[in-house]
């Protein structure tokens, strides 16, 4: 009997080519396209509109039916607003990954297995799915450069189970030579960006609508004032980017970067140079941990972590805390380790799972608040 799949349409390249290439493997693929928010989009921040024109072209083409679902609801309660909660903290959230976790692998697995009969979902996303004595793990995709296992985490093996990547086996450049092989006019789409629907270009803009913008001082950690913030939530520890401050170079002649913010003070502090001590840490507490799979987990192991989705794994020694919580130690101090962020642990290229950074170990104490 035929599988019957359920791709998850974005309108983007990988989709698009995710729903052919199980096409050529016999399955019965439909798609479907989620609109998950509901906004005004007067100001263009949001490009769901052309993206589901292009997911509509992109399954005309394939000949395979289109389903439509709005989650703007779900998302916003799910997904924004612990996004801005983080944001009003002082944190940098990834909503990407909780959207993948809510939205993606929780309403659109669910809607597909119990609305519309699927056998499996499919992704566009480059990672792959190995099963090993009865057990499904995450890898890291074939394209180290565009590898996704980062964002995905918070799956299990039983899940794994039922979810495809057909794209996590080739080069971005191969799936784009696909789609243009195919005539399909999304194969020089670029890459979406942004927390899901939103360009970086417009993100501060974006922001502003619905955080309380507050000015304050930027100041050395010798509590020197030498500028004026636009709000708090614009920033992220170890940026350099526009803190507008670029001219006072001082005895040392580096630029500026952020090495912390203090809420209660509404104080932005920055240090100079990018290997200033105070940017570095030596390691991060990790809450609201994920196992992928069943394991027998030692008290501490060695294994590799990623801080960000685009650094390569560093080796890091983990010690396990509590259930939900971990510490981690890396091997040779790492720059700007962000609260609010992901921290995800492999083994080799099989990702183990992760969590939310809490907070950091500091290769230099700083003065407390």
């Amino acid at each position: 009997m035929t599988k019957k799949v359920i791709v998850a349409m974005s309108g983007g390249v990988d989709s698009s080519v995710s729903a052919w290439l199980l096409l050529q493997k016999g399955y019965h693929v439909e798609g479907l396209f989620m609109k998950n928010w509901e906004e005004d989009d007067k100001h263009g921040y949001c490009s769901s509109a052309k993206d589901l024109k292009d997911a509509q072209n992109v399954c005309k083409k394939l000949g395979i039916f289109l389903h439509i679902i709005n989650f703007s609801y779900e998302y916003w309660k799910y997904v924004f607003l612990k996004f801005l909660k983080f944001y009003q903290e002082g944190k940098t959230p990834n909503p990407d990954i909780l959207c993948n976790q809510i939205i993606k692998f929780k309403y659109f697995y669910n809607f597909s297995f119990e609305m519309l009969s699927a056998d499996y979902i499919a992704t566009g996303h480059y990672a792959r799915c190995i099963k090993k004595n009865d057990q499904y793990y995450l890898y890291r995709a074939k394209d180290l450069k565009k590898d996704q296992s980062y964002f995905l985490y918070t799956l299990n093996s039983k899940k794994l189970s039922k979810i495809l990547f057909p794209v996590g086996n080739f080069k971005k450049s191969f799936i784009r030579k696909i789609a243009f092989n195919i005539s399909l006019k999304v194969f020089n789409k670029k890459d979406s960006m942004g927390i899901c629907f939103i360009s970086p270009k417009k993100f501060s803009l974006f922001l502003k609508k619905y955080l309380f913008e507050k000015s304050g001082k930027i100041q050395t950690m010798s509590k020197q004032n030498i500028g004026i913030h636009k709000g708090l939530f614009y920033y992220t520890l170890g940026q350099r980017k526009g803190l507008k401050i670029g001219g006072l170079k001082n005895n040392l002649g580096f630029p500026w970067y952020v090495v912390q913010k203090d809420i209660v003070n509404n104080v932005l502090t920055v240090v100079q140079g990018s290997g200033n001590p105070y940017l570095l840490s030596v390691g991060c507490f990790i809450k609201k941990i994920f196992w992928i799979n069943i394991f027998k987990k030692k008290k501490n192991f060695f294994c590799t972590v990623k801080i960000r989705s685009q650094q390569s794994p560093v080796l890091c020694r983990v010690f396990i805390l509590k259930k939900k919580k971990i510490k981690i130690f890396f091997n040779s101090p790492l720059l700007a380790v962000v609260p609010g962020q992901s921290s995800v642990l492999y083994h080799v290229n099989c990702c183990l799972g992760g969590g939310i950074i809490d907070t950091c170990i500091p290769y230099i104490h700083k003065k407390k608040f």
